[in-house]
């Protein structure tokens, strides 16, 4: 085999990429990438890990402003913005070069450059005036998704930001227009609001965190009020007029009436598309839809051989779900036997605000919608010994199971570390758990993880300490 043939060359080198190429590494095929920008991708340079670096610091902050209730005075507090920037960015950059490590622990060759399809396992990396041609037996496309863009309300990097500019802005802003209210705007509004900023998010539709279980919107928009952010729902932002260091956005509610506020920056985050241009689909029986290219449950497209993966590939945008699509991909190819479908519904979620929501599994409505009788428990931080000794009391485990079979359908959850608690529902989704065994099981005291069970007990009638 030639230098400039592999078995599975991965265009693209984020979480879906780099999880794909190693896997497919350790099942002994001859493995590259294929990146035009940085490894790791958004993921690690421009999202998921660098904006957790910034929540961190005004969770800090937070405190510090807080820190009386601890028994603490604090005088003099001064904020080095810039650093709390640069930590963020030395927290991504050590582990994109962790990445790096992995590419030639695991003997992956990694090459520069944008990759297109030339069809018939023929692809061409360009970078700058070169220009190579490779062949492979399986090409995986896993080239993710940029910010959605709105026309007329269009980022200009300055006063209009998407999440890379709000994630190295020069300096803080006293005002600040949030448009969209999923995760990835709602945890721009609580960093810059518990760092101090003005916040106003407008959301379009009837709740904010609209893919949440209703229940947990509710409280998280009655939470964020409470802390001071403003919230408008069933609005929408009509134009963006920008002047010499502010923006005046016409704000529209659900009633038509026009209001013109002024902000020193406003952040754009009304989700993403995905990158199918300029990968030479056109030379290929590819299909793409809504901004996705079209697989099987193998992540095959209609082109022989070629595969996609994570956001290109269509929604949930999560770095963790196109890392096991990666992995389940990569097996297939390898022809294992014990490969099973991706099922969408074990996928969790997670929002780093303030308090932390996550979730897995259907809603309330969803599952009643989907026929099934529910049963139905609710405990809440309030209840639980370690919430309150930490001085984190709000916030709510909800569980839904069905009535008839103890099935768990889904869970939901809002306040302190729900982040890190929600994988015990997870185990138990993939575990097809019910009720009882759930209910048996003993968790450890004192917890917050505690609540998961009370929760659980609470939707048969049997809550302890609530």
């Amino acid at each position: 085999m030639s230098t400039d043939t592999f078995d599975c060359m991965i265009v693209g080198g984020g979480p879906g990429g780099y999880v794909a190429a190693i896997r497919a590494a350790q099942l002994g095929m001859k493995t590259a990438v294929i990146e035009r920008e940085h490894l790791g991708g958004i993921c690690l340079n421009w999202g998921c890990i660098p904006t957790k670096a910034l929540l961190r610091s005004s969770e800090i902050h937070h405190l510090f402003n807080n820190s009386e209730e601890f028994g603490f005075k604090i005088k003099g507090l001064e904020v080095d913005f810039k650093k709390i920037v640069q930590r963020s960015r030395d927290v991504s950059n050590k582990l994109t070069s962790g990445i790096k490590h992995l590419m030639n622990k695991n003997k992956i060759t990694v090459i520069e450059g944008e990759g297109k399809l030339l069809g018939k396992g023929k692809i061409t990396v360009e970078k700058g005036k070169k220009k190579q041609e490779y062949t492979a037996k399986h090409i995986i496309l896993a080239t993710g998704a940029r910010a959605r863009i709105l026309p007329g309300l269009e980022p200009d990097g300055k006063l209009v930001w998407t999440y890379r500019e709000a994630m190295v802005p020069d300096a803080m802003p006293k005002t600040l227009l949030v448009v969209g209210s999923g995760a990835i705007g709602i945890e721009f509004a609580s960093f810059y609001h518990n760092m101090g900023v003005k916040v106003k998010v407008v959301e379009v539709l009837d709740r904010i965190l609209p893919a949440e279980d209703e229940e947990i919107s509710k409280f998280a928009r009655k939470s964020f009020e409470k802390q001071g952010i403003n919230i408008a729902t069933e609005t929408k932002v009509t134009s963006l007029k920008k002047g010499k260091s502010s923006v005046t956005a016409t704000i529209e509610d659900k009633k038509g009436k026009k209001t013109e506020e002024t902000f020193d920056r406003v952040i754009m985050a009304v989700g993403v598309v995905g990158n199918t241009e300029n990968l030479g689909l056109e030379n290929t029986k590819v299909k793409v839809e809504k901004n996705a290219i079209v697989t099987d449950e193998w992540y095959r497209t209609h082109e022989p051989y070629v595969y996609a993966i994570g956001d290109v590939a269509g929604a949930p945008w999560l770095a963790h779900k196109a890392s096991h699509e990666g992995i389940i991909c990569v097996e297939k190819i390898a022809g294992k036997n014990d490969v099973h479908p991706l099922d969408k519904l074990a996928i969790p979620g997670c929002t780093y605000c303030m308090p932390q929501v996550a979730s897995v599994g259907l809603t309330e409505t969803k599952a009643k919608e989907a026929g099934h009788k529910v049963k139905v428990g609710r405990f809440p931080f309030q209840g639980n010994g370690k919430a309150i000794a930490l001085g984190e009391p709000e916030g709510l485990v909800k569980t839904i199971f069905d009535e008839q079979t103890g099935e768990l359908l889904g869970a939901h959850m809002i306040g302190a570390e729900v982040t890190e608690m929600i994988q015990g529902f997870c185990v138990a989704k993939t575990l097809e758990t019910t009720e009882a065994d759930l209910m048996h099981t003993i968790f450890p005291h004192p917890t917050l993880s505690e609540m998961m069970h009370e929760s659980v007990l609470d939707a048969y009638g049997q809550v302890i300490h609530y």
